[in-house]
């Protein structure tokens, strides 16, 4: 059974590509500092991946 990642974001997205801002979006963040809990999952990893300069993750 898949565990649970723990995501915060770390940097502002003002002056990011326009799909790098829409990933933030997609995995729920809009603010400095705000953490989700999401599926340890291949897309939710994914999508981590490509904002892995921002944000910090961790296991739950």
């Amino acid at each position: 059974m898949a565990g649970k990642l723990k995501i915060t974001l770390t940097k502002s997205v003002i002056g990011q590509k326009p799909k790098t801002k829409a990933t933030i979006e997609a995995l729920g963040l809009n603010k400095i500092g705000k953490t989700v809990e999401l599926p340890d999952n291949d897309a939710t990893k994914g999508m981590i991946q490509r904002v892995r300069h921002m944000v910090k993750v961790e296991e739950a």
